[in-house]
């Protein structure tokens, strides 16, 4: 079963996180967005992603490459933020992070934007990060100027470089991977991963059984922590249990 669980933290006074999830007989679709922009436009710019990519995801052709499904959705997504904003003079700039997830016949089509997170558990016991962050930070770390352990403290990680509503246009990252060997899936916005290392999400998956527990763990040590950012998090299994 899967687990979610998206909390406003301990020092923010909104969640412009927001998380979603859709499933019918052919296919799960997990989502994750971690809005920007003042106003409340945060919120807005993360709930119409995910509503959006959901919407799209259920009219779209079983028949339909997964791959082009989740890439199009997100594209789909960005236009109506784009559209939104340009229409409303408060919500000028709003954009969000997406990471999406949808699995059909035992492969999962990652989306991606921005600098939430997909992570795996195989079932050789390693945590596997899917995703690349488009973050400056990560630029810094790709061009040999900041190491992975600086990169986590580093004063500008929540520097995006890529976002979706921000432009009319959008680039999507996919990555696909085969299920058969892996045991859970992390998807996760920043707020998780600003507060703990890999090995210790890690530690987490390891310890509790239930996806809900895992979640409920990772979100209270980040608060534990200091949470100075929305934390959002969903587990589910992958075909290896």
């Amino acid at each position: 079963m899967v687990g979610m669980l998206s909390d406003v933290g301990n020092k923010r006074r909104n969640n412009q996180d927001y998380i979603g999830s859709y499933e019918d007989n052919h296919r799960k679709l997990y989502v994750v967005a971690d809005g920007m922009g003042g106003h409340n436009a945060g919120e807005v710019a993360s709930k119409t992603a995910v509503e959006k990519i959901i919407e799209y995801t259920r009219k779209s052709n079983t028949e339909e490459s997964p791959s082009s499904v989740i890439s199009e959705a997100i594209k789909y997504a960005n236009e109506a933020i784009f559209h939104i904003a340009c229409e409303n003079d408060k919500y000028t700039g709003m954009g969000t992070t997406v990471t999406a997830c949808l699995i059909s016949q035992g492969q999962m089509f990652v989306g991606h934007v921005g600098d939430s997170s997909c992570y795996i558990v195989k079932n050789n016991g390693y945590l596997y990060k899917v995703t690349k962050d488009h973050s400056l930070v990560q630029q810094l770390v790709d061009n040999g100027a900041i190491s992975e352990d600086e990169a986590f403290t580093h004063p500008n990680r929540n520097v995006i470089t890529r976002a979706v509503g921000t432009k009319f246009l959008v680039k999507v990252d996919i990555y696909t991977v085969n299920l058969t060997e892996v045991r859970k899936i992390i998807l996760c916005t920043d707020g998780l991963t600003k507060e703990m290392k890999d090995e210790e999400i890690l530690d987490m998956v390891e310890k509790y059984n239930d996806n809900q527990q895992i979640c409920e763990a990772l979100v209270e040590i980040c608060k534990i922590r200091g949470a100075n950012d929305n934390i959002s998090v969903i587990v589910f299994e992958g075909e290896c249990k």
